[in-house]
């Protein structure tokens, strides 16, 4: 199998994955190529993503590795012999990486949450809406790489219009619904676009008023993607210095204690719909 010139996001969670498996059964590099009959760098770029691995070689090494776990090795095989070229394949050199890796997070996701305190989260946006935000990057975007920006933002909403959607739940602050993003009449419409959404049975939305008392528990937006079993769960986090993977058991299992405590003091999915019905009757 040939060498990866840049690994995608999906290659790289499989490589750390394998990584994982060989640290918790305590062999090293070398020790376990020698269970291939391999040398260690086969094993050493396996790890980094430059190489992929076969199913055979994957399931033979789960087996030396002692890993009890059939459906996550089984989700792994499925990893290792993916050959999805997707929608997004098209933008790829003329958008950033990171922008192909979430999509192609979301369209293995089982399920997805979102928090978002000063904007609206990328899945429920509108066009207009979208192409305001991108706007107001600096430095400034050429037009014509804006509006590749907005094309593919848009195409993401795959996930929730396909016949067989993935289930959604999004808490959006009381701050990024009343912040005008876009101007008065784009703010309305992205209301409204919210609300019917908000109707679908896979898709559930909770405002997080301002009236809260004490509450401090998340400060920064975040997407979590289910993956096909916990341990292939994905925290992304947007930052100054580009997009970030967490895929930590430990870190993962933080950011589903601060998803459900942001939860449990969110408006219910009705209330929270009567806020956006009012908040737009103001605009």
């Amino acid at each position: 199998m040939g060498t990866r010139r840049e690994p995608t996001a999906r290659q790289m969670r499989l490589a750390v994955e394998m990584r994982r498996l060989r640290d918790a059964a305590g062999l090293s590099a070398r020790e376990a190529a020698g269970l291939l009959g391999v040398n260690s760098v086969q094993i050493s770029q396996i790890e980094s993503g430059v190489t992929g691995v076969s199913e055979e070689r994957l399931r033979r090494l789960a087996a030396h590795y002692a890993c009890p776990d059939e459906t996550f090795v089984d989700a792994l095989a499925a990893m290792a012999t993916d050959r999805t070229r997707c929608w997004w394949e098209e933008y790829r050199g003329l958008l950033p990486t990171s922008f192909l890796d979430l999509s192609e997070l979301e369209h293995h996701a089982t399920y997805r949450w979102d928090v978002d305190f000063l904007h609206v989260p990328g899945l429920l946006q509108t066009e207009d809406y979208g192409r305001a935000l991108f706007s107001r990057r600096v430095p400034e975007l050429l037009t014509e790489e804006l509006e590749l920006r907005v094309r593919h933002r848009m195409q993401r909403r795959v996930i929730l219009e396909k016949p067989q959607p993935i289930t959604y739940e999004a808490l959006v602050h009381e701050a990024a619904l009343r912040i005008r993003v876009g101007g008065r009449a784009t703010s309305r419409a992205q209301l409204a676009h919210i609300l019917e959404f908000s109707e679908a049975d896979h898709v559930t939305v909770r405002v997080i008023p301002f009236d809260l008392e004490n509450f401090a528990d998340i400060t920064a937006a975040m997407v979590y993607a289910g993956g096909v079993v916990p341990r292939l769960d994905t925290v992304v986090r947007d930052g100054p210095h580009g997009t970030l993977f967490i895929d930590s058991e430990a870190q993962l299992r933080v950011f589903r204690t601060l998803f459900r405590r942001v939860e449990a003091v969110s408006l219910d999915p009705d209330r929270s719909r009567d806020l956006i019905h009012s908040l737009a009757k103001e605009l």
